[in-house]
C-alpha cells in the first residue's frame, strides 16, 4: 500500500528514539502495552512507521508542562513517521486524527508540532480540491496581471443592510475588485443574510449592467449546517460569485461538504488560527494546515501580510504564500488572501519577498481610511502595487504618486 509520511518537531525527555515509537505506535496499531491481537502480521501492515529521525538541540526547560516529574534535559528533534493509506482509506478526517489526535497529549513529549506531511496522489485524487482556485477568481472577476485588490466592511459589524450596500457602491465605483462581510458578520438581526445578499446583490448587479464588471463579494455564510447550505443557495440564486467561511469554527466536514457543490469559490477565513500556531512547540505549521483545507476544497486561504498587526513574523507569511502557490496536492494552488493591518506601504516588501502578483491583497482601514475617502483608497492600493512591481521604494512611490503620498502620511507610523 502507499504512504503517507508526516514530519514533526518533537521534545521529549526520553531518548528520542524511544519518543519516536511512542508516537508512531500511539498513532496506528499500539496502545501503552502490548495487547494479543497486534500480531506481528498485523503490525507489518498497519502499524506507523518512524522513517528518519534528525537531533536537534537540547534544553533544560520543558516547553510545555508534561504532568510527569522534572528532567534534567528535553531533547529536540524532527521525526518523520509514515502510515499505509489503508489505515485511513479516502477519509480526510480521519487522516487528521491520524496525523495529530491524541499526540498533543502524551505525556512523553514537551513539545510536538505538525511540521508537513504528504499524500500519494492516488490519496489526493479522491478529493475535489479547489474548484476555482487562482484561475476561476480571476475569471470571475476579470482582473489579470496584477493582484486583486480588496477591502473589508469597516465597521465590522453594527451597519444594517443598506448602509453597507451603500459602501459597496461606492467601492465598485473606485474600480474595487473584491469585498468580503468581516467574520464577525453572518446572519445577525442587525443584518440578516438574505437581506444583506438581497441590497449588496441588487448594487453589483446595477454596476455590473453600467460597466460590464461584477465585483466579488464573499457573504460570510457561517453558522449551523443546515442554516449553511440555505445561505449557500441563496447566493447561488441571488447570482453571487464567492462565499466566505470562517473555517476552524465550523470544520473540515462541513467545509468540505460546501466545496464539493462546485458552484462558488470558497474564500476561507482562518480566524483562531493563532491558536493553532502560535506557540513554537505546538500545534503546526501553516504548510500542513493549507494542505487539509486544500483537499477539503476551499480556494482563497488567508495568509496574514507583511508587516501585519499581528505576531506573525515576515518570514512565516512568506512561507505561507509560497505554500498556497505551490501546485500540490492536486495539482492546483490556493489563491492567497494578504490582509491584517495592509495600507499598500507593504506592496514594495510584499513584491520584494515573493515575485508573485497572484494575490488577493486587502485593505480594510488602509482603504476606507484614506484621507481622501474609501475611492482615493482603493485608487491608492492599485498604484502602490504598479510601484511595487516596476522596482520603486516606498519612498519613490510617495514621490511619484500624490494618493501614495497621502497613504504614507496617514498610515506610515502605524
Amino acid at each position: 500500500m502507499e504512504r503517507v509520511t508526516a514530519t514533526y518537531l518533537i521534545e521529549t525527555p526520553l531518548p528520542v528514539d524511544q519518543a519516536a515509537a511512542t508516537l508512531a505506535g500511539e498513532q496506528s496499531s499500539g496502545t501503552f502495552v502490548p495487547v494479543p491481537g497486534e500480531t506481528e502480521a498485523l503490525k507489518q501492515r498497519f502499524a506507523a512507521r518512524v522513517e528518519r529521525i534528525e537531533p536537534l538541540e537540547s534544553v533544560t526547560t520543558p516547553s510545555l508542562p508534561t504532568g510527569r516529574s522534572p528532567a534534567s534535559r528535553y531533547h529536540r528533534a524532527r521525526v518523520t513517521v509514515s502510515w499505509s493509506t489503508e489505515n485511513f482509506g479516502r477519509n480526510l478526517p480521519t487522516l487528521v486524527s491520524t496525523l495529530q489526535g491524541n499526540l498533543y497529549e502524551l505525556a512523553q513529549f514537551s513539545g510536538l508540532r505538525l511540521l508537513d506531511f504528504t499524500v500519494p496522489a492516488s490519496f489526493a485524487s479522491a478529493f475535489r480540491g479547489p474548484a476555482f482556485g487562482i484561475a476561476g477568481t480571476r475569471r470571475l472577476t476579470g482582473v489579470e496581471g496584477r493582484p486583486l485588490i480588496g477591502t473589508i466592511i469597516k465597521p465590522s459589524i453594527g451597519l444594517p443592510p443598506e448602509r453597507t450596500a451603500a459602501m459597496v457602491r461606492e467601492l465598485a465605483g473606485a474600480g474595487i475588485d473584491f469585498v468580503k462581510d468581516d467574520e464577525l458578520l453572518a446572519d445577525p438581526p442587525h443584518s440578516r443574510f438574505d437581506d444583506r445578499v438581497d441590497a449588496v446583490m441588487r448594487v453589483i448587479d446595477e454596476h455590473a449592467q453600467r460597466t460590464g464588471r461584477k465585483v466579488m463579494f464573499a457573504f460570510n455564510l457561517t453558522d449551523e449546517f443546515d442554516a449553511m447550505q440555505r445561505h449557500y443557495d441563496k447566493l447561488v440564486a441571488a447570482g453571487a460569485t464567492c462565499a466566505m467561511v470562517s473555517i476552524n469554527s465550523v470544520g473540515l466536514v462541513a467545509v468540505k461538504k460546501l466545496a464539493d457543490r462546485g458552484q462558488l469559490p470558497i474564500h476561507a477565513h482562518r480566524n483562531g488560527w493563532g491558536m493553532l500556531n502560535r506557540a513554537p512547540m505546538l500545534g503546526m505549521e501553516f504548510a500542513a494546515y493549507q494542505k487539509l483545507w486544500r483537499l477539503a476544497g476551499v480556494d482563497q486561504l488567508h495568509v496574514n501580510g507583511i508587516a501585519n498587526k499581528f505576531w506573525e513574523p515576515d518570514d512565516s507569511v512568506v512561507a505561507a504564500i509560497a505554500s498556497c502557490l505551490a501546485t500540490e496536492p492536486l495539482g492546483r494552488p490556493l489563491l492567497p488572501v494578504v490582509s491584517s493591518g495592509q495600507w499598500g506601504g507593504q506592496a514594495p516588501e510584499t513584491w520584494r519577498r515573493t515575485r508573485t502578483v497572484d494575490l488577493l491583497y486587502q485593505a480594510g482601514g488602509g482603504i476606507q481610511a484614506h484621507p481622501d475617502g474609501p475611492a482615493a483608497g482603493v485608487r491608492a492600493l492599485q498604484q502602490w502595487w504598479e510601484a511595487a512591481v516596476a522596482g520603486l521604494s516606498v519612498e519613490e512611490a510617495a514621490a511619484t504618486y500624490p494618493l501614495l503620498a497621502k497613504s504614507l502620511a496617514k498610515f506610515g507610523g502605524t
